[in-house]
C-alpha cells in the first residue's frame, strides 16, 4: 500500500505565489485562446470548486471511470413493491367449518337443479375448493362407495369467501330431463363443502334430503360462484 507525504502548508503557499509573479511576466493575457487550454485556465480556485483530479460539473467522466447508475426495477413492479406478493395480501386462509353455515335446496323454476350455499359466518375471508365434494345415495344404504358423483366443469383454483358472504355451488341432477331409465333409490345429497378433503375431514359431510320421485341420470355440477346466476351458468358449461 502506497503512502502519500503532505508538503508543508507554507511550502505550498510560496510555490503559488511564485507561480503567479510568473504568470504576470509573461506578457498580456490571451483570453482568446481555445477552451480547456492552459492560457484560459484561472490561477486561483474559486471557493467550492472540484478538488484535483475531479471532472467539472458538466464534463463526461474519464475513461475507465465508474459513472452513478439509477437503481433497475423490474419491468411491472414498483419500486416500493419491496418483493412482495402481488398487491401485499396474501391468499385466504382455508375455511373452518366452525364459521361456516351450509343449505342445499332446489333452485326456483327448476327442479332438477340444486343449489348448494356456503356462508362465511366468521370475521375473515377465507377460501373453499374450486368445487364442493358432492355425491348422491341412498340414505339407508350400508354401502356409500356406489354412490353417484356428478361431472365437474373445469377448474382447480380456490374460490376466496369475504367475510359475511356466500359462495354458490348448483348441480343439476338430471340434464336430459329423462323420466325414464333414471337412478334408482336416490334420495339424498351429501356435501362436503371443501372438497379437496386436506383440511376438512369427511366427518364434516353434510346431508341433504331429496323429495320423494327424484330423478337423477348423469347429474353435473359447476364451480363456486359468488352468485346463483354465475354458478348456474358454470354448471352449463360442465361437460355432459
Amino acid at each position: 500500500m502506497s503512502v502519500r507525504r503532505r508538503r508543508p502548508l507554507f511550502v505550498s503557499a510560496v510555490l503559488v505565489v511564485g507561480a503567479g509573479l510568473a504568470l504576470t511576466a509573461c506578457g498580456p493575457e490571451n483570453t482568446d485562446g481555445p477552451a480547456g487550454s492552459a492560457s484560459s485556465a484561472p490561477t486561483k480556485a474559486a471557493a467550492g470548486a472540484p478538488s484535483a483530479g475531479a471532472p467539472a460539473p458538466g464534463a463526461p467522466a474519464p475513461a475507465g471511470s465508474a459513472a452513478p447508475t439509477a437503481a433497475h426495477t423490474p419491468a411491472g413492479a414498483s419500486p416500493s413493491s419491496g418483493g412482495g406478493a402481488a398487491g401485499g395480501s396474501a391468499a385466504a386462509q382455508p375455511c373452518d367449518i366452525q364459521n361456516l353455515s351450509i343449505n342445499a335446496s332446489a333452485r326456483a323454476g327448476a327442479a332438477n337443479q340444486w343449489v348448494i350455499e356456503v356462508r362465511n359466518t366468521g370475521a375473515k375471508a377465507c377460501s373453499l375448493s374450486s368445487s364442493p365434494g358432492v355425491d348422491l345415495g341412498d340414505s339407508a344404504a350400508r354401502d356409500q362407495s356406489k354412490n353417484l358423483k356428478p361431472v365437474l366443469a373445469s377448474g382447480t383454483e380456490r374460490f376466496p369467501v369475504p367475510a359475511g358472504r356466500s359462495a354458490y355451488a348448483v348441480i343439476d341432477l338430471d340434464p336430459s330431463g329423462a323420466t325414464t331409465g333414471t337412478a334408482p333409490g336416490i334420495n339424498e345429497i351429501n356435501v362436503l363443502v371443501d372438497g379437496e378433503g386436506t383440511n376438512m375431514p369427511l366427518a364434516n359431510t353434510r346431508n341433504f334430503p331429496l323429495p320423494a320421485g327424484a330423478h337423477v341420470l348423469n347429474p353435473k355440477m359447476g364451480n363456486y360462484r359468488g352468485s346463483v346466476a354465475d354458478a348456474v351458468a358454470s354448471m352449463t358449461a360442465a361437460p355432459k
